[in-house]
């Protein structure tokens, strides 16, 4: 603890307390008279990952910017994922500036802005590596009773954590309608990733010292093998005997899966069971396996 000193925790710790790695992200919604505007945010994340009925990102930012207003009015947004150029970032730094109204600060925009290919979208940042379609969720906390129009901020009673949440800022939990990927990025993605495959992702550090924003340029990634803590056949077998009494895995099968993860193990052997059952197929053996590892695959894609 000797080489640690107690920071002060004060308002946008993140930036102001602490080195925080985050997303550059250009936020497409659509303005009033129907013309596109662009916003760039730092504090958007995965929310809901696993185990909902929606996958939902999660996008905190004032509550009197053009890109909250437009959310609030039409609950559509695109989160447009740019890449580590410098023009481009210090692009984003113009268009984050607060207050500027739509029409002067998009007059000349550096980014290409094209159509999606469904009605009533945001438009698409021709730039980006990748890009989420997004939709407010207003239902959680009945957060569609916060309207637009604010401008000078909002009074209470206040949101915990969709809508508006105080005076100047705003959570909203956007459900994730689609994920577009230009390639060769997409085919790391479903075919396996090298470190030649990753996107040129920048980090932002956020507004610093109240004079500039900080951005670190993108370096080859690199990995790290797990060690898989592997099981033995046996407890494979007293899982695999306990999923569906109507679904037998044969020994050979069961030890081709002992490099999975305990924890994971449960859930695995159900869907091959539920895979099992589809194609009518009561003994999983080798190579019953093996077309339901492929089915496995193909429902990931």
């Amino acid at each position: 603890m000797k080489e640690f000193k107690n920071l002060r925790i004060v308002d946008n710790f993140y930036q102001s307390s602490l080195f925080f790695p985050m997303p550059t992200i250009m936020a497409s919604t659509v303005s009033e008279n129907g013309r596109t505007n662009l916003g760039s945010y730092s504090l958007c994340f995965p929310y809901y990952v696993a185990g909902k009925d929606y996958y939902a990102m999660i996008l905190i930012i004032r509550n009197s910017s053009n890109t909250a207003q437009n959310i609030l009015r039409t609950r559509k947004v695109t989160l447009n994922f740019i890449p580590d150029k410098k023009k481009y970032f210090t692009e984003a730094v113009r268009l984050g500036y607060p207050g500027d109204k739509t029409e002067d600060k998009m007059k000349d925009c550096l980014f290409t802005l094209v159509d999606s290919d469904v009605k009533g979208r945001p438009q698409i940042v021709n730039e980006a590596f990748e890009v989420m379609e997004c939709t407010w969720d207003d239902s959680l906390e009945e957060a569609y009773n916060d309207k637009p129009g604010c401008i000078e901020g909002y009074d209470p009673p206040y949101r915990q954590f969709n809508g508006i949440t105080s005076k100047h800022g705003a959570h909203f939990i956007l459900k994730v309608d689609r994920i577009l990927m230009k390639e060769p990025y997409y085919s790391a993605i479903i075919g396996g990733v090298s470190a030649c495959k990753f996107p040129p992702v920048p980090v932002d550090y956020g507004y610093r010292d109240s004079t500039n924003f900080w951005c670190s340029s993108f370096r080859r990634p690199f990995s790290v093998k797990i060690k898989a803590h592997e099981g033995d056949v046996k407890s494979v077998i007293y899982c695999a005997e306990r999923i569906d009494p109507e679904i037998k895995f044969t020994t050979e099968a069961c030890a081709k899966l002992t490099k999975i993860p305990r924890v994971f193990l449960k859930a695995a052997l159900t869907q091959m069971a539920d895979i099992a059952k589809e194609c009518e197929i009561k003994v999983i053996d080798e190579q019953a396996l093996e077309i339901i590892n492929q089915k496995r695959k193909a429902r990931r894609k």
